[in-house]
């Protein structure tokens, strides 16, 4: 993607859109950096700083695996991390009980004040990560390389579809359970607007050892998703600008600004929101290109079908609605 718009842009354009990916890749990092120090704070009690060095040694490592063990190593190991993942976060819905019909009720889109309409912008941020974007199309490429045979493609794309189905539902559904162990464990109990008293809290009611677990899912994330971050960030500046940027050059660059956040003391849980707010920005500018290219000519006769492109546009129309209401809200206080 990031390729095919630098051949497409011409060079105001082009450097704008890099600086406004390089901002998402950065708070890509911010959030999941932070997070990962916070699940190290609460599971060995290192200072956050501490954490967030250990964090950003650790995927440089991840980082040195893709580069000398190849795509396939590393997509492996960040297999492994979203287990971990999951059952960090999953288990716990054992221990509690959910009302499954208010928790259908729960999934009907609606706000509650200028809150709510923060949250949902940055849990939007979170989910639909826009640096994965960036990140699948290039791994596409590093797997499959750029010649492949009219024979082979429509099976690399049935492959594909479903490769990302299958990530899009796990990831949905990991989401959607840490949603429902909070609204089922932690209403009314006080101190749950961070993420340190959510796990203080989830250990004093369902045990320690569903809070090491959730500790344990907060950590792998952080380092899964630094390191697609800042192997997204490089993909981004070789397609715009055919500058080939080492990935662990690029890993300190976005590495940088969250550990400056930890050292002067902002609140972990702002940062966070506010980290993944700027994600649900940047959501248009990936998808959109995206949207427009997949109708496009280059396509041929595998160009996405009239149906498609019109549920295509509606989700990014709705997306842009809600940034704008976000930042309406926001100035108007």
């Amino acid at each position: 993607l990031p390729e095919l718009l630098g051949s497409r842009m011409r060079r105001p354009p082009r450097i704008a859109f890099l600086i406004q990916a390089e901002v998402v890749a950065i708070a890509t990092d911010l959030a999941e950096v932070i997070g990962g120090a916070l699940a190290l704070n609460i599971l060995f009690g290192l200072p956050l700083v501490v954490g967030g060095i250990i964090v950003g040694v650790v995927s440089i490592g991840l980082l040195v695996v893709q580069s000398r063990r190849g795509e396939k190593t590393f997509e492996h190991v960040i297999i492994g991390l979203l287990i971990v993942i999951a059952v960090g976060f999953v288990v716990g819905l054992f221990y509690v009980n959910v009302d499954w019909g208010q928790a259908a009720h729960g999934l009907v889109p609606r706000f509650e004040g200028s809150q709510s309409v923060l949250l949902a912008a940055s849990m939007l941020g979170a989910t639909v990560m826009p640096h994965a974007i960036y990140a699948h199309s290039s791994l596409e490429i590093d797997r499959h390389g750029r010649d492949i045979s009219d024979t082979l493609l429509p099976r690399i794309l049935r492959s594909t579809r479903l490769e990302t189905g299958v990530a899009m539902v796990f990831a949905g559904a990991v989401n959607v359970a840490m949603l429902l162990l909070a609204a089922a464990a932690l209403p009314g109990v006080a101190g749950t607007d961070s993420i340190l008293g959510a796990h203080a809290a989830i250990a004093d009611r369902l045990g320690p050892i569903v809070g090491v677990l959730f500790a344990v899912g907060l950590l792998a994330s952080g380092l899964a998703s630094t390191s697609v971050g800042a192997y997204a960030g490089a993909t981004i500046i070789d397609g715009l600008l055919k500058i080939k940027v080492p990935i662990l050059v690029m890993r300190l660059v976005t590495l940088v600004p969250a550990l400056i956040i930890l050292a002067i003391g902002i609140d972990p849980t702002w940062a966070l929101v506010i980290s993944q707010v700027v994600l649900s920005v940047g959501i248009p500018f990936a998808l959109i290109p995206l949207v427009w290219l997949g109708r496009d000519k280059l396509m041929s006769r595998y160009k996405n079908s009239i149906p498609l492109q019109v549920i295509a546009w509606l989700a990014v129309a709705a997306i842009v609605a809600l940034n704008l209401v976000l930042i309406w809200l926001t100035i108007t206080g």
